[in-house]
């Protein structure tokens, strides 16, 4: 006669459910598009941490860096040799979905992977370096304005990128030619950041996220956050572009996807265990510590937001002539 569990073992049961809805998930990993330091980190970090803190995950999720394209070799890795790897999640950002739009990706798109979860959002920031001349949006405009090719900018990734695009949109309101810009390309927000700091560039078009700690710290200045209002926390102190007369919003949600062939119960899974985390207090104070705003969707409507926001980024990307055929 089968013996009844014991009360131990309940608790046992109880702790480890979502682990037994986890079976194919036994090596967690996050994949990150970049060098360490910048958005894609902050996002991997921020699902390894949440996830062991609250024992969502038996072992502790591995991360694994893969820079080239701004997320690009991270896609076609997954898509090509692991399309069906349950442990796998890959951290995506709005620049992600700027690059699929703009062709950026190769023959993949946004309807070749499994959009998981969307964990927060973020805001375009535009920055200086502690000891630059200028004290606001306008002064920076104006000196851009006056000669683009003596006031270098900065950010991660090349033409047509997400930073760079906030830096073409900001050029032409002030009608600049955006192909006049200096600009100065970077593998991702951690290398603009430190290029900034010794004066490599001198103007950052990045993340708040991303800024926020060497913002807090005086070595570097933030002038700007591209939101349609202050953000609230360490951040709040910076004046909106839209306040200072520069009607430039730039939102950007970072979250994760995975392999177009993962199995129905593993996605479900993956999608089962962002839900629990973002519903504690613990979730929400680890974003918060990240820079990042509430922004929960999951599965089929972030599939949905996914899709919407990459056909209004095409469009964006075909006013500058950048989609590529």
């Amino acid at each position: 006669m089968r013996k009844p569990l014991s009360v131990v073992a309940v608790s046992a049961v109880a702790t480890f459910t979502s682990l037994a809805a986890l079976a194919a998930i036994d090596k967690p990993e996050c994949i990150v598009g970049a060098k360490p330091g910048g958005g894609f980190d902050l996002t991997c970090k921020l699902a390894q941490q949440s996830f062991q803190d609250l024992k969502l995950i038996k072992d502790p999720m591995r991360a694994t860096y893969m820079p080239g394209g701004i997320g690009a070799v991270a896609m076609n890795t997954v898509v090509a040799q692991r399309a069906a790897d349950p442990n796998v999640i890959v951290a995506f950002s709005g620049g992600s979905l700027l690059n699929i739009a703009q062709g950026k990706f190769g023959k993949w798109t946004e309807s070749d992977v499994r959009w998981v979860a969307a964990v927060g959002a973020d805001y375009g920031s535009i920055s200086v370096g502690k000891n630059a001349p200028w004290k606001n949006l306008a002064e920076v405009a104006a000196a851009i304005k006056a000669d683009p090719a003596k006031v270098p900018l900065g950010g991660g990734g090349t033409v047509g990128s997400q930073d760079w695009t906030k830096a073409a949109m900001l050029a032409k309101k002030i009608g600049v030619d955006p192909k006049a810009m200096r600009w100065v390309s970077f593998e991702g927000n951690g290398e603009a950041t430190t290029a900034l700091m010794g004066g490599h560039i001198q103007v950052m078009f990045g993340d708040v996220s991303a800024d926020e700690a060497q913002a807090v710290a005086g070595n570097i200045r933030t002038i700007a956050v591209l939101a349609e209002k202050r953000l609230e926390g360490k951040m709040s102190g910076v004046a909106t572009a839209k306040e200072q007369g520069y009607d430039l919003q730039w939102p950007i949600i970072r979250g994760f996807y995975t392999g177009p062939k993962v199995a129905d119960a593993d996605y479900k899974a993956w999608q089962d265990m962002f839900r629990k985390a973002m519903a504690t207090k613990e979730f929400a104070a680890l974003r918060e510590q990240r820079g990042l705003q509430p922004f929960d969707i999951v599965g089929p409507e972030l599939d949905a937001y996914v899709k919407k926001q990459v056909g209004e980024y095409r469009a964006i990307a075909n006013e500058f002539g950048l989609v590529k055929k």
